[in-house]
């Protein structure tokens, strides 16, 4: 996978809070940071704690699927059940939901350490998903 230059770099907003947690806005999808009621985002962090080149190939995922709204290489982008979906920019594993609005949530992400996908991180995408439905007023 190819690294971004700077130029192609500027469509990300890095910038992270309630009000911006945005990754990016595409044609179909736009991608955004899950965050807590504290502000803070476990997949940012762990986002901001990657090397640049795993930054990248996390973005450029990003930006596919919001511009194509699918990403056809089920190694690149899955769906883990439960709603789960995982964007997969070798070796790390960001997990997301799709919400109302055209808006994919990424909620956690983590270093694949298994072939399977460990438990305890998809019942944290399913109980940060349940949070921000409620906290959105779609929950139940």
């Amino acid at each position: 996978m190819v690294a971004l230059d700077n130029v192609s770099l500027m469509w990300y907003i890095k910038t992270m809070d309630e009000k911006s947690c945005l990754i990016y806005t595409g044609s179909i999808f736009s991608i955004k940071w899950y965050y807590d009621t504290n502000g803070n985002s476990s997949a940012f962090e762990f986002f901001e704690d990657a090397t640049e080149d795993l930054q990248n190939k996390f973005l450029i995922l990003v930006k596919k699927m919001g511009d194509f709204g699918k990403i056809y290489d089920i190694t690149k982008f899955r769906n883990e059940g439960d709603g789960i979906y995982a964007f997969k920019p070798q070796p790390d594993r960001y997990l997301s939901f799709f919400a109302e609005g055209r808006e994919i949530i990424v909620t956690n992400g983590f270093k694949k350490k298994t072939d399977k996908l460990p438990k305890n991180e998809k019942d944290l995408a399913m109980r940060y998903r349940k949070d921000y439905l409620k906290r959105k007023g779609g929950g139940k």
